[in-house]
């Protein structure tokens, strides 16, 4: 399995989420875990820039050669940015899933609490409760 990067807070369902601690606009992805459990990569849908999304809502999906998973909001706020590469080269999710394999972007409303730290995130993932 993948290291899972310090700096970064983690959902439940895989999704990452980074800038929690420096400002309200949060970067959005899934986890190397989440991508090598889908496979191959092929189509990415995320929500529009000006959305608003919820905790918990689906949002978008991933669909791989295996299966298609919705991706779910990590956090309440409005879509100010999504990434247009991994949307043309859904591999991308696959080769840099932490890197430029990012989904897109939320301006915060409200709190990121709900959010599992990395130990947590490892935990999770490794069988552990």
């Amino acid at each position: 399995m993948s290291s899972i990067p310090e700096d970064l807070h983690y959902t439940k369902e895989h999704e990452w989420i980074g800038g929690v601690d420096d400002g309200l606009t949060l970067t959005v992805g899934i986890t190397a875990y989440a991508a090598e459990a889908l496979g191959d990569v092929v189509y990415v849908q995320v929500p529009e820039v000006g959305a608003s999304v919820a905790t918990g809502d689906a949002v978008g999906e991933v669909e791989s050669t295996k299966s298609v998973s919705d991706i779910f909001a990590p956090v309440t706020g409005e879509v100010v940015e999504v990434n247009q590469a991994v949307v043309d080269d859904p591999s991308l999710v696959n080769s840099d899933s932490y890197g430029d394999g990012w989904l897109f972007r939320v301006r915060l409303e409200g709190s990121a609490d709900d959010l599992l730290s990395p130990e947590e995130y490892t935990a999770l993932t490794s069988g552990e409760s």
